[in-house]
């Protein structure tokens, strides 16, 4: 099977993957999130259901800002024959939440759903409210990562590995807990000189929210801006740990880059923190919990990779591209009509 996945109306252009993850690219869009659904495949990622081959049977349909390009979608691909499964773009609780807040909004969702084979939730938290909408068959499937790919190997030696990587960026998501996270690290930061790494995304705002934390100035190195994943992923490497306190319930693109980095990931209560990270992770533990585990492994750091074997481990079964394919495929064999 090589599936197709659909977001009608987005703005990523279409990228096929016939080398599954590919060599990481600056100027292509990684195979992370939902494109790692066609990537794990050796599908394809579209913006436009005209462009999915006859041949190509199999089609996630992203629900995202667009409901009427996403319910025109599904009534064409319904009329072409395919198998469509539906998955939520934004699949964190809170996200839910916040996307049908309108009547007319979820009306549609609805709708969609209605016509829908099947669902997939990236989340287990979404399980309940496909299932509540109406569809049948609904799975949870975590969106996987090429851990077992070298090409996708960030790693570098552990001896030349320094500070603290603060995996949040939006100072404005309040469930993303990014303020906290700075707050709560800069005690042990300072305590054992450890440079901490944040990520601003809020321009003049975020600086202006950074310089009132206090941090030394060679205590704190600021990334100002975006940047492409694969340098993204290079500057996450150099550190020893990532940091975080994310509650939004989100499919865990953190500790998945942490995966690729070789970098253990405290915080967060994402799906990938979970399954992967479970003895690090922010689910049941609280931030002082977690920021016991954090001190614990910058005073022993050769406890590191100890740490990330066990994390590849955990994760090679559950969100490594071999396993999600095969979960892919026998799922939509089982809603085929």
């Amino acid at each position: 099977m090589k599936l197709a996945v659909l977001n009608p109306g987005g703005r990523d252009p279409q990228q096929s993957f016939p080398d599954g993850a590919g060599a990481p690219d600056e100027k292509l869009h990684p195979p992370v999130n939902y494109h790692a659904f066609a990537a794990c495949t050796g599908g394809a990622f579209h913006r436009r259901d005209q462009t999915i081959p006859a041949e190509d049977k199999e089609v996630l349909l992203l629900i995202g800002g667009d409901l009427k390009a996403a319910r025109q979608a599904m009534v064409e691909l319904r009329r072409a024959g395919k198998t469509v499964a539906v998955a939520l773009q934004e699949a964190g609780a809170f996200q839910f939440a916040t996307q049908f807040t309108r009547a007319a909004k979820f009306r549609l969702f609805l709708e969609i759903c209605a016509r829908a084979d099947g669902a997939i939730a990236t989340t287990a938290d979404l399980v309940p409210i496909f299932t509540a909408a109406g569809i049948r068959h609904t799975e949870f499937i975590p969106t996987p990562y090429p851990i077992d790919d070298e090409r996708w190997n960030f790693a570098i030696p552990f001896e030349e590995r320094r500070g603290i990587f603060i995996g949040t960026r939006e100072f404005g998501v309040p469930s993303r807990n990014h303020l906290a996270a700075l707050l709560t690290v800069h005690q042990l930061a300072a305590s054992m000189y450890e440079p901490v790494t944040v990520f601003n995304l809020d321009g003049w705002r975020g600086r202006q929210m950074i310089e009132r934390l206090g941090y030394d100035a060679q205590l704190l190195r600021v990334v100002q801006g975006a940047l492409t994943y694969p340098r993204y992923l290079r500057i996450l490497a150099k550190h020893k740990l990532v940091w975080q306190l994310d509650a939004s319930g989100v499919p865990g693109q953190v500790a998945g880059d942490a995966l690729l980095a070789r970098v253990p990931c405290i915080g967060g209560n994402g799906t990938t923190e979970r399954l992967a990270f479970p003895e690090l992770c922010g689910h049941g533990r609280s931030a002082e919990q977690l920021f016991d585990l954090a001190a614990r492994l910058l005073e022993h750091p050769h406890d590191c990779e100890a740490v990330i074997e066990r994390a590849r481990d955990h994760a090679r079964p559950l969100v490594s591209y071999g396993p999600v394919a095969l979960q892919l495929t026998e799922f939509f064999r089982r809603i085929a009509r």
